[in-house]
């Protein structure tokens, strides 16, 4: 299934320069098969693509002024490896929400009450359209662990193995279960 995603580059960015390219990961970086911006009124460039819910990908707008330039509301950012730039990142969500099931959604759940998240990898599930303990129960692990990734080595040691399993109980109001859980798993921990 794919997902369509908006992308738009703020007018102060493209300050001088009169249009420019959308590159990344879903276009393998090829400049040839690059998705060409457009112009607004308002002097942002935009593009719209469709690409695969669920997919993390990497990108980069290059300009008609030779300048490679990065999103100022991009969800994240990664350091290129082997170059002295950060990339853009960004978390398809897995489905796309209809009016009345947004509108059904009053707040986000605490992903701190799951073992082993804390605040930060919170904001970056939040940041991945992961806002519910229903979804987070929903999210393979290799997808998480993808965010993890795409979040820098300071979260490389995380394991997000658990998390499904005990975001499950907490949807479903296991609270007393959900306890038991996690304090098997931090009985586990502590006898590595």
């Amino acid at each position: 299934m794919t997902v369509k995603v908006n992308f738009v580059l703020a007018a102060n960015i493209v300050a001088g320069a009169t249009d420019g390219v959308l590159l990344g990961e879903f276009n393998n970086w090829n400049t040839d098969a690059a998705t060409k911006l457009k112009k607004e009124k308002d002097g942002s460039l935009t593009a719209t693509l469709e690409l695969d819910a669920g997919a993390t990908y990497q990108y980069r707008y290059l300009l008609s002024d030779g300048r490679w330039v990065n999103d100022d509301r991009a969800e994240q950012y990664s350091h290129a490896d082997g170059y002295q730039i950060e990339n853009c990142v960004i978390h398809v969500p897995r489905e796309t929400l209809t009016k009345k099931e947004t509108s059904t959604i009053k707040k986000k759940d605490d992903f701190t009450k799951i073992e082993g998240i804390g605040k930060k990898i919170a904001e970056l599930l939040v940041a991945a359209n992961i806002n519910t303990f229903n979804t987070l129960s929903n999210t393979t692990e290799q997808t998480l662990q993808s965010i993890l990734d795409a979040a820098g080595n300071r979260f490389k040691s995380y394991n997000p193995s658990q998390w499904a399993l005990q975001a499950k109980l907490a949807a479903d109001n296991k609270w007393d279960a959900l306890e038991a859980f996690q304090k098997k798993l931090k009985s586990e921990k502590t006898k590595k």
